[in-house]
């Protein structure tokens, strides 16, 4: 029976079949040969995901081993990164890479090789993987690591789910003593003077700023500088429950807000207010994990602020030597246009040069906009800017670019479909993006 399936940002929506499965050896038997992709929990923000037919992978679920000497565990895909949570903090574990939210599955990490505020040192999600299996098109459970079959694992990271079914992930965690994060917040006055602070920073573990998109004139670009240390029991004031992880949000947003809410004059008052709130030019505080990791979390259903019509998140990284110049003629655009984004959030990458994945030494700047008209074209103008200053569009969040885009900025795309022919030469798994994308049709 066929249902509707969208992803976090409610674009797009297609109509699908739908398959779950509690063991691996049910998987081949439902599959029966048609075109089918993995779907974990739906948060991430493009097409990547969807397809005529979805395995939905939440059932799947169990950890299978933790060595809590080694800090490495071994789970099955469909496991949240919050239910994981739950059991290695209270360890003095954590995640050693971890995304704006705690809602995703293993699986979907590893297929978007996710990043977070810690790339400039600790990198992606697949630097700490160390092997993992892949029911790929060929029906074969193969085993991977970046030494053995690492075609296979290097395609697997940040392949958007094309390979296969990731089934099974071994990885590395963080060890840490408490699950407080020692916070410094650092006002910057415009781009200029934040991207002297992320240089001026670079040895912090955590770093992300906020930054305002729409504010001209001396405080084009201004930010605040986000930076944060995993704390010790020492500068934990209360010893009592410093490794416990986080109850469960208590908030719901309850309905879908009326589009007109979100415009460009609320956006500036937002803004406004966000950068006031810090009174003073630095703050120091130890705040809990998940304030400092997964803000948006606290409230479940946020994306309903957006409207019934849902929007797009967009997110794009320039090499480090064309960022300054392409973020200010990309905001220059914004600001014009009047399309500021209230989250719109800024991070600096350190080296990264895998088959496919997102990241590079740069850059990235992630923007969320409401689906309205002349967004889509909008966006394909600022796709022809990014490819020009040699950046590109992550994956994870795209639902609408163009093909000629993406392999003029993906350098290594035509040796990533040479592998997916290999190991999926039927094309059993396909999405709305490799359709799209000429990757698989």
């Amino acid at each position: 029976m066929k249902k509707l399936i969208t992803n976090w940002n409610h674009y797009p929506v297609v109509e699908a079949d739908e398959i779950s499965f509690d063991y691996d050896r049910e998987l081949t038997n439902k599959l029966n040969g048609f075109q089918t992709i993995a779907h974990g929990n739906g948060r991430c923000y493009g097409d990547a995901s969807l397809s005529t037919s979805v395995i939905n992978t939440l059932r799947y679920d169990k950890i299978l081993s933790f060595d809590e000497q080694q800090g490495i565990i071994t789970c099955q895909s469909g496991i949240l990164l919050s239910d994981l949570l739950q059991v290695i903090v209270p360890r003095g574990w954590f995640l050693p890479v971890t995304p704006g939210t705690k809602f995703i599955t293993v699986g979907g990490a590893v297929a978007s090789d996710v990043h977070g505020k810690n790339h400039h040192v600790d990198g992606s999600f697949s630097r700490h993987v160390v092997s993992m299996s892949v029911l790929t098109g060929l029906d074969e459970k193969v085993i991977c690591s970046p030494t053995q079959n690492a075609d296979l694992f290097w395609a697997t990271c940040g392949g958007m789910g094309l390979t296969g079914v990731v089934l099974e992930v071994s990885f590395r965690l963080k060890k840490i003593e408490t699950a407080f994060i020692s916070q410094k917040q650092i006002k910057a006055d415009n781009l200029d003077e934040a991207m002297v602070l992320f240089a001026e920073h670079s040895d912090h573990t955590y770093s992300v700023a906020w930054i305002d998109c729409l504010k001209t004139g001396n405080h084009f670009g201004r930010c605040i500088l986000i930076l944060g240390e995993h704390s010790t029991q020492g500068e934990v004031k209360s010893k009592r429950d410093c490794l416990m992880p986080k109850e469960k949000s208590l908030f719901s947003m309850p309905c879908h807000l009326p589009s007109f809410v979100l415009n460009g004059w609320s956006v500036k008052a937002f803004n406004a207010l966000y950068y006031a709130k810090n009174y003073q030019k630095v703050m120091n505080s130890c705040v809990h994990y998940d304030g400092f990791f997964y803000p948006l979390d606290s409230i479940l259903n946020w994306n309903r602020i957006y409207g019934r019509k849902g929007f797009v998140q967009y997110q794009f990284v320039l090499p480090l030597q064309n960022s300054k110049e392409g973020l200010k003629n990309i905001l220059t655009r914004i600001n014009k246009m009047g399309m500021g984004s209230f989250l719109a959030v800024l991070k600096l990458f350190g080296e990264q040069d895998d088959l496919i994945s997102f990241p590079m030494k740069g850059y990235t700047l992630a923007l969320d906009f409401p689906m309205r008209p002349g967004l889509l074209d909008f966006l394909d103008e600022l796709d022809e800017v990014v490819a020009d200053y040699g950046g590109r569009i992550y994956l994870s969040k795209d639902a609408r670019m163009k093909k000629e885009i993406f392999w003029d900025t993906y350098p290594k795309a035509g040796v990533f479909k040479d592998i997916l022919e290999k190991y999926d030469p039927s094309h059993r798994y396909v999405s709305g993006l490799s359709k799209r994308l000429k990757l698989k049709g």
